[in-house]
């Protein structure tokens, strides 16, 4: 069975929210990996990434890569990957690269400026902002809304001021980027043996939210069942029919957006359009989240896919994509 062995790999520990998340998305692709066939078991990875030698002992047919960061920190998530690579096992999702360019929001900015893709203005900390600009203050790094709260959207001239108390609090780089106000789109993409799939556009409706509340998805949306707006900015799908212009260039930026990375497997990638129509590339997730009740899962669903079904294709696409000299 050794070549049959697929192995998830995480490297969450912290006791958080978005870390506990990984783990349950870990060990749901390893009964669905079982429930395929294969032999799978869940393996956490340290900051040192010494758990990875023994499973590449193993002889695994592919390893599935949910390592999104070490000790706490997305920015260390590299090592797993450079890891990867040095034992030369195959494994899921975007390869070294691509996983750097995307993991980092100005990496992954400066690509989609070189391949003409439209993305909000940045400023980085010491970086004056023009005069009446609105921004929102975000950590360079973390994902999964970390750093982000309803204080984060600030006018221009309390940026420098704002940057500086997010990283006092929460460690890290944070910058400045121009805010959109307007709606938001996830974009989730899957790439078979035949091709890439876009599959259907998600929105996150705001219409729930307190009036005066700002239309982001803060940390508290994602995580704090507390928090009134985790229940309040649920997904909506439809914009395919009922907007098919909007969604065609979603679906072609989406595309762009992967290809000016270079990425595999699956994604995600973010959006928010202007009130004026104007449609930006917020940022492109290599590792987004797979768990069953997760964005990716619900958009497989409204293309007719069921869970099995994306894990077994990532597992099939990874398995064949790379070539005999890549091992």
């Amino acid at each position: 069975m050794s070549n049959r062995y697929v192995p998830v790999i995480h490297g969450a520990a912290l006791d958080r929210p978005d870390e506990q998340d990984t783990i349950d998305a870990a060990e749901s692709i390893a009964r669905s990996l079982t429930d395929l066939g294969f032999a799978s078991e869940v393996v956490a990875i340290g900051a040192d990434v010494a758990a990875l030698d023994a499973v590449v002992e193993r002889a695994p047919y592919v390893v599935f890569n949910l390592v999104e960061a070490l000790d706490g920190e997305a920015a260390r998530a590299q090592y797993a990957v450079d890891r990867l690579e040095s034992l030369g096992v195959r494994y899921t999702g975007a390869r070294a690269p691509a996983y750097l360019a995307s993991n980092g929001k100005l990496s992954s900015k400066a690509r989609f400026v070189d391949h003409a893709i439209p993305t909000p203005a940045h400023w980085l900390a010491g970086q004056p902002v023009p005069q009446g600009e609105t921004v929102i203050v975000k950590s360079i790094d973390e994902h999964g809304s970390l750093g982000i709260d309803s204080d984060s959207v600030v006018a221009g001239e309390d940026a420098q001021a704002e940057i500086a108390r997010r990283q006092a609090r929460f460690g890290g780089r944070f910058f400045a980027e121009a805010f959109v106000d307007g709606r938001e789109f996830n974009v989730s993409v899957i790439e078979a043996r035949n091709g890439l799939v876009v599959l259907p556009i998600a929105e996150i409706d705001f219409d729930e939210l307190p009036e005066a509340a700002l239309h982001i998805v803060d940390f508290a949306a994602k995580w704090d069942p507390a928090a009134v707006s985790y229940h309040t900015t649920p997904r909506r799908f439809g914009l395919d029919t009922a907007e098919p212009d909007l969604a065609a260039e979603i679906r072609r930026l989406s595309l762009a957006s992967w290809h000016a990375l270079g990425l595999a497997g699956y994604a995600r990638v973010d959006f928010r359009v202007s009130r004026d129509g104007e449609v930006l590339v917020l940022e492109a997730n290599a590792n987004p989240c797979l768990a069953p009740d997760a964005g990716f899962a619900a958009a497989a669903a409204q293309a007719g896919l069921s869970y099995d079904d994306i894990i077994a294709a990532i597992v099939d696409t990874t398995a064949h994509s790379w070539k005999a000299t890549d091992l």
